[in-house]
């Protein structure tokens, strides 16, 4: 926004006074947009959030770390699995004179493996852990997505701007040339050539506006909000803390800590069994008694290995996922830091190109007003003006979008 301050007031200094009240109402169009911008509360990190209550993402996320706090619950809890209730009832008849009936209740306890218990607490710590960061390297991604709709919006504004400075531009010149038609100054051809100038500007401008329309509902869409925050072509940071190669990490330690469960796990859970049994007989006094057994599974090579094989390739495609997606992400910064300085040297060229052509339209411009130069080399001045301009703008635009990505691809957020 400072940058097209300072142009729009450089060419009130250079420009003569044709075009003086069309570049003042484009400075108060600026000014009067600024005003609104500074009147804002509305911030990258606001519209970041308020995409993320809205996006899918959220309540996925949400589920994951849930699940992983139950697990967690599970994995305290004094058994290894729920207990289970036996009750049996036999009656024999076979005797007339003394049939009995025996009655007997059991209690299945679950024990913990050694270690297993240890291992799974670590397992689920590991899950928390990975859901976490799961979240964070989810709400990356979105705000990419809410900063590329952000600058989509900032260059289609600078695409207006330009093309409304420059339609006020052909429409003043037009109404100057039938001026100096009706008063003989010029032949009815250069009125035409003017207004037709003046209406492909009009055409162009009103494309930008409808592209304008189509970022700002894309934006809405995306974010729920009207207001876009400005995207300073700030530095960026110069180290790297990226989510996503954190989530990867934590799900290399996930991994590890199932190949630890599945080390400790390596049979069924040994039961501790409490049973009472009670045995009545006719004619007999009852008897009671309590007993307690322990049942112990033995590991099998079938049941083991499958389980370790699969435990292991887990871990090994983990790390391989972080090891490509840490090449993936060196890439992507040193392509964005690539972008950032062309997009800043172009800045620059932009800029001086735009000067040098303001200051030949405005020498072209006066020597069309004491009658030297043809109108086609006016209007074609003016328009190499107006469209180095609008190149400036844009490149504006391109080195803050180029900064945000580059923001991106460090993991920044905003």
């Amino acid at each position: 926004m400072t940058m097209w301050r300072n142009s729009f007031r450089d060419r009130l200094r250079t420009s003569g006074p044709l075009r003086l009240r069309s570049w003042l109402s484009a400075v108060l169009l600026v000014g009067s947009g600024a005003q609104a911008f500074a009147q804002t509360t509305v911030t990258l990190a606001d519209a970041v959030e308020s995409a993320w209550l809205r996006a899918s993402q959220a309540t996925e996320v949400a589920g994951q770390t849930r699940r992983a706090e139950a697990e967690r619950a599970a994995a305290a809890a004094l058994w290894s699995a729920p207990p289970a209730l036996e009750v049996g009832v036999t009656q024999d008849r076979q005797r007339a004179s003394r049939p009995t009936r025996e009655t007997e209740i059991g209690v299945s306890l679950p024990l913990w493996l050694p270690g297993q218990r240890a291992a799974r607490l670590g397992q689920v710590d590991a899950e928390v852990s990975a859901a976490t960061a799961t979240a964070e390297a989810a709400r990356l991604r979105l705000a990419g997505a809410v900063r590329e709709a952000a600058a989509e919006v900032a260059i289609q504004r600078a695409e207006v701007a330009s093309g409304q400075a420059q339609a006020d531009d052909l429409q003043t010149l037009a109404k100057d040339v039938e001026r100096r038609v009706a008063a003989g100054d010029l032949a009815r051809a250069d009125a035409l050539a003017a207004n037709a100038e003046y209406l492909s500007a009009a055409t162009a401008l009103a494309q930008a506006r409808q592209r304008l329309q189509v970022a700002e509902l894309g934006w809405h869409t995306l974010t729920g909000l009207t207001q876009v925050p400005e995207l300073a072509p700030t530095a960026a940071a110069a180290g790297m803390d990226h989510p996503a190669l954190r989530a990867a990490a934590h799900r290399v330690e996930l991994a590890r800590r199932g190949l630890q469960v599945a080390k400790t796990s390596r049979r069924d859970a040994p039961e501790l069994v409490v049973r009472a049994r009670h045995e009545v007989a006719a004619g007999e006094p009852s008897t009671r008694g309590v007993g307690v057994a322990l049942r112990i599974p033995f590991g099998t090579a079938s049941r083991n290995e499958p389980l370790m094989a699969a435990a292991i390739s887990e871990l090994e495609l983990a790390e391989a996922t972080e090891r490509e997606l840490r090449q993936q992400v060196e890439g992507q910064v040193a392509a964005a830091r690539v972008a950032e300085a062309s997009a800043r040297r172009q800045l620059g060229d932009q800029n001086r190109r735009a000067a040098l052509l303001r200051e030949r339209a405005t020498l072209v411009e006066q020597s069309f007003q004491a009658g030297e130069t043809a109108l086609p080399e006016m209007l074609r001045a003016l328009t190499a003006a107006a469209q180095a301009q609008a190149e400036s703008a844009r490149a504006q635009a391109a080195l803050a979008q180029a900064t945000s990505r580059l923001q991106q691809a460090l993991g920044v957020m905003p």
